[in-house]
Parts: C-alpha cells; sequence; structure tokens
C-alpha cells in the first residue's frame, strides 16, 4: 500500500494516438490530460512507422504508400480550412465546432502529447503489461524506456524485475512471474 503514496509524473510527446488509446485503458492510480484536437489545426500530421512496415520486404512501397496518405490527409485538411474560412473566422464556438469536425477526417496514428500521472503499483502494473510481447510495438517501445529511467532511479523498488529480450524488444516482468 505505501507503493501507492509516490507519484510519477510523465509527458508523453509525439507519440500517437494509438500509444494514448492504449495507455488510457490503465486508470487505476492513474491522471492522465491528452491534447485536445478540438483546438488544433491538423495541417502537418506527424506519423510514426512501426517496425513492421520498415522491415517488410515491400518496404520501399509501403513508406510510399504512408507518405502519399499522410500528405493527402495534410492537404485535405487544409482545403477543409480554406472551404470553412477558419482564418477568418470570429466566432469561437463555430470556430472550435468546425475544428472539432476535421479531427473526425485524422488518422489514428497522428502524432500527439499526453501526461500520465501515476503512483508506484500502477505504474509496475503498466510497465509489465505494456512491455510484454504481445502488447502494441510503440507502448512497448516507450515503456521499455520508462522502466530504465525509473529503474535508474529508484532500483530498489524494481529490484524483483528481470528484463528477458523478445522480439527486439525488452519485457520487464517480476521474476517470480508464471508465464
Amino acid at each position: 500500500s505505501v507503493f501507492e503514496h509516490a507519484m510519477f509524473n510523465f509527458i508523453f510527446h509525439d507519440v500517437s494516438r494509438v500509444f494514448t488509446h492504449e495507455l488510457v485503458r490503465h486508470r487505476i492510480g492513474t491522471a492522465i490530460s491528452q491534447e485536445s484536437l478540438r483546438y488544433v489545426r491538423l495541417t502537418d500530421l506527424k506519423f510514426w512507422m512501426p517496425s513492421c512496415f520498415k522491415e517488410h520486404p515491400k518496404k520501399e512501397e509501403l513508406k510510399q504508400l504512408v507518405v502519399e496518405t499522410i500528405e493527402y490527409l495534410e492537404q485535405n485538411q487544409k482545403e477543409l480550412g480554406t472551404l470553412l474560412d477558419l482564418d477568418n473566422l470570429k466566432d469561437f464556438s463555430s470556430k472550435k465546432e468546425l475544428t472539432s469536425a476535421m479531427r473526425r477526417l485524422a488518422p489514428i496514428g497522428l502524432a500527439t502529447s499526453i501526461g500520465w500521472s501515476g503512483n508506484f503499483r500502477a505504474l509496475r502494473h503498466v510497465i509489465e503489461m505494456r512491455t510484454d510481447p504481445p502488447a502494441e510495438e510503440e507502448i512497448r517501445l516507450v515503456f521499455g524506456k520508462v522502466f530504465e529511467k525509473v529503474n535508474a532511479r529508484y532500483p530498489n523498488v524494481f529490484q524483483d524485475y528481470e528484463m528477458e529480450m523478445v522480439n527486439g524488444l525488452p519485457w520487464y516482468k517480476t521474476k517470480n512471474r508464471k508465464v
């Protein structure tokens, strides 16, 4: 129970909304603040390329298709903004409503930012669950780095963990975990 008193605060920047959709499932012992797209014009879409695309035998064709898709979506966002005359719209409520509607055309892989706070117990749980091999790749990468940071600072709290490399990524789990 003492693990529930100490809190950690993280800002995850330029992570995808795929990542944030996975992260917000962990609610107990956490607090979350995510960037709202209701107020953000999506004219420059950042995108993270998963390794299964980068390492695929047809990686060049995949990369080209992804780039074309993102450029197409960016262009559509710009054209919508022009068509709706958002730059000259003075009524904030209307502008917010239109910008909010436009986000429905944004890809889930869009980069965003999220603030995430968690107590030790929640953090230990999320590290173990989200570095587990079946977890989504991006969240595995991020929480592998989170583990390295918190373990370096609080080694006694994580002394019961061991690391196993699976598919080129670390899986941090308690030593007594039965698989």
